[in-house]
């Protein structure tokens, strides 16, 4: 299953940096995020419930960068 997401950055290295991380959560099967859209776009694991598993890359990004913020529907 894939979804897409609002998020907010304050630079590309930024959105980098949330991609990154966001690839590293659990149940994450592929993410990519687009700066220039500010849009990220999650791919999941087969199982999984996309809304814990979007809590915990909301998580795991925000020690990256407090700043940061990705929209949960």
């Amino acid at each position: 299953m894939k979804k897409n997401y609002k998020i907010y950055a304050d630079c590309a290295n930024c959105a980098s940096q949330m991609e990154v991380e966001a690839n590293k959560t659990d149940g994450v099967k592929n993410a990519v995020v687009n700066f220039m859209t500010l849009k990220m776009q999650v791919e999941f694991e087969d199982g999984v419930e996309p809304k814990e598993v979007m809590e915990r890359v909301r998580e795991n990004c925000k020690k990256i960068e407090d700043d940061c913020e990705i929209y949960l529907k």
